[in-house]
């Protein structure tokens, strides 16, 4: 009870004291939210049982879509730094491309947390920000001309406070959610002290497809930072849920601690297979459940270095209660090389970027991220030959995990300024023409066309 206590604690990353305050600066949303982005914002509310804080949504529209099939929901984490990064969740390439082959739309919500204030009052969906994010898809389905958006099923990923936010929304909605990746950050499941009440875990819960990720420093093998509570609470949440037949597994991060890692080359074949499986064809339909014979199952093993691999669920001798659930036998090979090196695999190369244009000596071009491995960088070609990087480095920054074109900030969002597909050619020669190509790479180094 007091680990789980703790861990309510620690994944707000900030002291649960004081009460709302004026928010001074006010947060602004420096991205301008142009089709095919919309954006609405709603103002702090004082009425009981409401949010008390503003919050804006932006969510990226796929142009070619007709009609949406489902929703992304990328959540930021506690505290002011955390909630000023969703600003650029839905501008985010990798997440988009998971978002288009789905027919789905992609959303960030921003909450405007001050620094020392509780953030209880948004990451507990019940206080406010369940009711405020359901009231965001119904106007911007309006604006966008997609009403749809209010009714499609949800794919919920969150990080820290983001992770209970969205684990409490799966066990208030599981009708709604196709599946859920709960990064260091889980809802309350047991009684606290001081605490708030503790979700119900029902059937219908269940039955959708969870993953509880974090990294080996947040009290897997580092047992007295200070995030060491944060495991004892997911693997609290991780066995209640498994004791009643929850499809939910266990991914540690064998390189990081609070910071997102590289899970999102996990998370990305994970969410591909899991909405593969149960988004209905035609929109509207109820989601479709998980097939029983897909499944593989590995031994609950969270930190030993000796990796045992998953098998068929159907082979699966060991304690069902204490085994790790993934979907299909793809994602459980990419799962076996997450929790030894994080380095997850891919074959395939990048899109080919498209609509390349020269005015002057400037280079502009479209791109679309890879599925699996998002991207790096780009190569650029003058005649045939090489003439430069971009990112002039050949990679873009990532202090957390691979070096990637966007840049990544603490909280799985690019940095802003947004990288931009732009190169100017100071040393073309004047009258002269030239041909351009270019390339694009992406993190595992494998160039397209």
């Amino acid at each position: 009870m007091r680990q789980i206590a703790l861990l309510c604690v620690i994944l707000l990353e900030v002291a649960l004291v004081g009460s709302v305050s004026a928010q001074e600066p006010p947060y602004v949303n420096s991205l301008p939210a142009n089709p095919p982005y919309y954006r609405v914002r709603y103002d702090g509310s004082s009425e009981p049982g409401t949010l008390v804080y503003p919050v804006s949504y932006t969510v990226w529209i796929p142009p070619e879509i007709k009609t949406l099939r489902g929703l992304i929901v990328h959540q930021h984490g506690c505290g002011e730094g955390s909630c000023k990064s969703g600003q650029t969740g839905a501008f985010d390439l990798h997440w988009q491309a998971l978002a288009k082959k789905h027919g789905c739309a992609l959303i960030s919500p921003v909450y405007e947390q001050p620094e020392k204030a509780n953030c209880q009052l948004w990451c507990d969906p019940r206080n406010g920000s369940d009711a405020a994010f359901q009231k965001s898809l119904t106007e911007l389905g309006a604006k966008s001309s997609h009403p749809e958006l209010s009714t499609v099923p949800w794919a919920l990923w969150g990080h820290s406070g983001g992770g209970h936010w969205a684990g409490g929304m799966t066990l208030l909605h599981p009708e709604r959610v196709a599946a859920a990746w709960l990064r260091s950050g889980v809802p309350p499941i047991a009684a606290a002290d001081g605490k708030p009440p503790p979700y119900p875990i029902s059937d219908a819960a269940c039955q959708v497809p969870v993953m509880v990720n974090l990294g080996t420093k947040e009290g897997v093998t580092d047992k007295e930072g200070r995030f060491a509570g944060v495991w004892p609470g997911n693997e609290a949440f991780f066995l209640a849920m498994r004791a009643k037949g929850g499809l939910i597994g266990v991914s540690v991060d064998p390189l990081s601690s609070h910071d997102c890692g590289n899970q999102r080359y996990l998370a990305m074949p994970w969410f591909d297979a899991c909405l593969t499986a149960r988004l209905p064809a035609k929109s509207g339909d109820p989601l479709k459940p998980m097939s029983s014979s897909d499944g593989w199952i590995a031994p609950l093993n969270a930190g030993d270095a000796n990796v045992v691999a998953p098998v068929p669920a159907t082979k699966f001798a060991g304690a069902v209660e204490k085994s790790v659930w993934l979907p299909n036998e793809s994602v459980a090979m990419a799962w076996t090389q997450y929790v030894k090196d994080s380095m997850v695999t891919d074959a395939t190369p990048p899109p080919a970027p498209t609509n390349l244009r020269v005015v002057g000596n400037v280079l502009t071009w479209s791109a679309a991220a890879d599925l699996e491995s998002g991207l790096a960088s780009f190569i650029i070609e003058r005649d045939g030959e090489f003439l430069a990087s971009v990112p002039e480095q050949g990679q873009g920054k990532n202090p957390f995990g691979r070096p990637i074109f966007q840049n990544l900030s603490y909280s799985d969002t690019p940095t802003q300024p947004l990288a931009e597909m732009r190169f100017t050619d100071t040393k073309a020669a004047a009258g002269k023409t030239h041909q351009y190509r270019i390339i694009a790479v992406n993190t595992v180094g494998l160039k397209s066309r």
